[in-house]
């Protein structure tokens, strides 16, 4: 296969050829790889010309695109990746110690972290890169599954350019939304220029809420912010970088669609009974997301002669705040108190804060000859500290607690917190410090025959310390528990060329996620079924895996094709589970499960001007172990039940055709066709499914006993995107697109408030979204 040239960092590829390339996927290899021949289906970018298109890229859109990639979007700053059905279910707000399974980088900085890896706007995008399987190697924790990575476009030294973008949208019939986004890159001298860029965005909101603090389009929201990066090149071997990266998001509620709410339900008597429409919820206070992000980075490229020394030296600060009407859970708390029916209907507002700071760096060597051996040495460290608090104000509940459990009560379990209106609250501190090593290198045996070998050793630290207060609390004294791991992640990759455009690949890689510690059950909220069944995990240990797969890589005039089969050996998989009634989440080691299945994408030309792609996979992703019972009943870790989350088969299909309409203008129609499978939130839902929901609640007149009955197998859905639009040679384009033509309203994960018995619901996609794209380059 004829390989394209490999690219600078956050430079465009140099592509073979343009028919070959077909103007769809471009295939390349990067620094950090170190300038290794070909890694197998490994990484994948769309155009500039098809990025322009389609707006800002999001995690959402490129899993529509590239097989084997699965995302769940529970909201603002709440996308969960997985690759090839490496999962461990739904992680929830809080669960501030669980470690991510697909690294997310910006260029050369990592910025993924857990549930809130941040959603940064990505205007003025170079390429998105996908590298499936465990990336262990080069990119270490967190890319056990995968590595995703956002290039974006860099300063351009001697080049005046820019880009203006303005928008529209109407959203689910009624709610407008809109944004304006800039770029421009300017010479600062001879060999300095700088790049700027700079966006906001009005998201419209397709959320329906009743009750007192609900209204229409409560989910609505703004994004703002901007980047700015000057680059020096001395042109003698020395460059650069140094950026700063700024975001704030505010989104005023959540993608909830109700099913049973302790206020609103069909049992009631005293009040009217009360059924949900479709994207509507229940609300007492309004919600609130709200993610403040400051990157900054620097990185410097020495040519030392054959070697090239590259530094990357990075910072993030952020500020997250997840606002809750809690008002539910603290009510159903309050019921089986038997206190009066004004403290069940009190506002009670659960507000979780993340404070994080992190340093990292990472050195590398890599060889910059022509010869048949090249390789990359290097070495990473970071520095995070991490505070996540948890608060539940509840205005007057104090009062209703110490008259029902007697005077002093509130004051007694607050253990040194000061709101006594607050039944919770807890203080978690953690230090986390990492360490690696790292390798890899390939040789090149014959013109057509590459060996690959490459290992990562790497040292971990956590110390989370633990204060919690308030009735709902166990009160927490400052308690102390640490984890750390080391160990050795290898990788082999052969790759053969049977023709200049057929390569076979064989690779074998093993991948890590660190462990960490659970909170405590929150055992005042339990029943003792469960405080049995779920009070003994305390930590939990590190993930790890190992990949095998085979696979070939082909392209043509008019046509490319790459197809994998692999297999996935996962050793205590981190499971996410909800220890029913305790209103907690646990993290548990399952010993053994596996992984497996094809992926495949396929592009072709049949004409000029018109381009179809299709990508798909099929995927078997099972426990291989068996909880004793009642545990496996429980939390549906049982031999042959799927890993959660994951879709057994996807596939997208997208089309374009582009035709000129005059001697400085092409339009273009296009199309695009997703399909995802059915799936589960957790691995207990395929047990006893349909589940038979009871509150036992006697509250407004309703027993207690009725039964809300809910099927927990998340449907498949099919979403279909069209898009038209014109492009001038004077650098203007305007886009007309509808997505989501059928408004199809997609079940994206369930959730259930104290085992459910406070409220149930699940995260639902955006529906029918019409909209208009201006777009000038100078």
């Amino acid at each position: 296969m004829a390989t394209p040239a490999h690219a600078q960092e956050g430079q465009e590829p140099v592509a073979a050829e343009e028919d070959d390339l077909n103007n769809a996927i471009i295939v390349t290899a990067t620094k950090r790889a170190a300038n290794i021949q070909d890694i197998p289906f490994s990484i994948n970018a769309q155009t500039a010309d098809d990025i322009q298109r389609s707006g800002a890229v999001t995690i959402e859109d490129l899993s529509r695109n590239v097989a084997g990639l699965s995302v769940q979007n529970l909201g603002p700053g709440q996308s969960q990746v997985s690759v090839r059905g490496v999962s461990a279910g739904q992680v929830v707000r809080d669960q501030p110690g669980v470690k991510e399974q697909v690294g997310v980088y910006l260029d050369e900085s990592v910025i993924s972290l857990s549930l809130f890896t941040p959603d940064l706007d990505l205007f003025d995008l170079n390429r998105v890169e996908t590298l499936r399987g465990p990336q262990g190697t080069l990119f270490g924790s967190g890319s056990v599954g995968g590595t995703i990575r956002y290039i974006t476009n860099q300063p351009v030294i001697g080049l005046t350019e820019g880009v203006v973008e303005g928008n529209i949208n109407r959203v689910d019939g009624d709610d407008l939304g809109y944004h304006l986004k800039g770029a421009i890159n300017v010479p600062l001298g001879g060999n300095v220029a700088a790049r700027a860029v700079g966006y906001y965005t009005q998201y419209g909101g397709f959320i329906d809420a009743a009750g007192s603090g609900g209204g229409q389009n409560v989910n609505d929201g703004e994004r703002y912010g901007g980047r700015l990066s000057i680059r020096f090149d001395n042109g003698a071997g020395l460059s650069v970088t140094p950026r700063v990266v700024y975001q704030r998001v505010e989104a005023n509620g959540f993608n909830r669609q109700e099913v049973f709410n302790l206020y609103a339900n069909p049992f009631t008597v005293s009040t009217d009974p009360f059924i949900f429409d479709d994207r509507q919820q229940f609300l007492l206070l309004r919600e609130g997301f709200e993610d403040e992000t400051l990157i900054a980075d620097l990185v410097a490229d020495v040519d030392l002669g054959g070697i090239i020394l590259t530094s990357v030296t990075s910072y993030t600060d952020r500020e997250i705040l997840v606002s809750r009407d809690a008002s539910a859970l603290t009510g159903s708390v309050s019921v089986d108190l038997d206190l009066d029916n004004d403290a069940v209907f009190l506002p009670s507002n659960l507000r979780d804060t993340t404070d994080l700071e992190t340093w990292t760096q990472e050195l590398r060597l890599a060889s910059d000859t022509d010869g048949p051996l090249q390789w990359l040495i290097g070495g990473f460290y970071q520095d995070t500290s991490r505070f996540y608090r948890q608060r539940l104000p509840t205005p007057g509940y104090a009062a209703f607690v110490d008259d029902a459990l007697g005077d002093g009560t509130s004051a007694a379990v607050a253990n040194g917190f000061d709101n006594l209106d607050s039944p919770f609250n807890s203080d978690l501190p953690y230090d986390i410090e990492q360490f690696a090593v790292f390798g890899e290198a390939t040789y090149s045996l014959t013109d057509r025959f590459d060996i690959t070998a490459g290992a990562r050793y790497y040292n971990f630290d956590e110390t989370r310390t633990i204060t919690t207060g308030g009735l709902f609390a166990n009160g927490d004294a400052g308690q102390v528990d640490t984890t750390s791991s080391d160990g050795i992640s290898p990788r082999v990759l052969l790759s053969y060329d049977i023709t200049p455009d057929l390569t076979l690949n064989a690779q074998a890689s093993k991948g890590f996620r660190l462990g960490g510690v659970n909170d405590p059950l929150n055992t005042p909220l339990c029943n003792d079924e469960d405080l049995a069944l779920f009070g003994g995990f305390q930590d939990y240990d590190d993930e790890s895996l190992w990949n095998y797969e085979v696979g070939a890589k082909a392209q043509g005039r008019g046509f490319y094709a790459n197809a994998a089969a692999f297999y996935t050996d996962i050793s205590d998989l981190q499971v996410t589970l909800d220890a029913g009634s305790c209103s907690s989440r646990i993290v548990f080691n399952v010993p053994e499960a596996h992984t497996m299945g094809v992926e495949a994408e396929f592009g072709v030309t049949p004409l000029d001007g018109l381009d179809f792609v299709v990508s798909g996979s099929l995927l078997e992703a099972e426990f291989d172990s068996t909880l004793p019972d009642p545990l496996a009943g429980a939390t549906g870790i049982r031999e042959g039940n799927r890993l959660p989350s994951v879709p057994e088969f996807q596939v997208s299909v997208t089309g374009s055709y582009e035709f000129p309409i005059a001697r400085n203008a092409d339009a273009y129609f296009a199309a695009a066709f997703t399909h995802v499978g059915n799936r589960y939130t957790q691995p207990s839902d395929q047990e006893d499914n349909p589940r038979t929901f009871v509150s036992n609640l006697p509250f407004l007149g309703a027993p207690g006993t009725d039964e809300t009955v809910v099927d927990l197998l998340l449907p498949s859905y099919e979403l279909l995107n069209l898009s038209a639009g014109v492009d001038m040679d004077n650098g203007l384009s305007v886009i007309a697109y509808v997505n989501n033509v059928f408004d199809e309203n997609p079940l994206l994960s369930f959730d259930r408030e104290r085992g459910g018995r406070a409220r149930l619901g699940f995260a639902v996609g955006q529906p029918r979204t019409y909209g208009m794209t201006v777009r000038k380059e100078f």
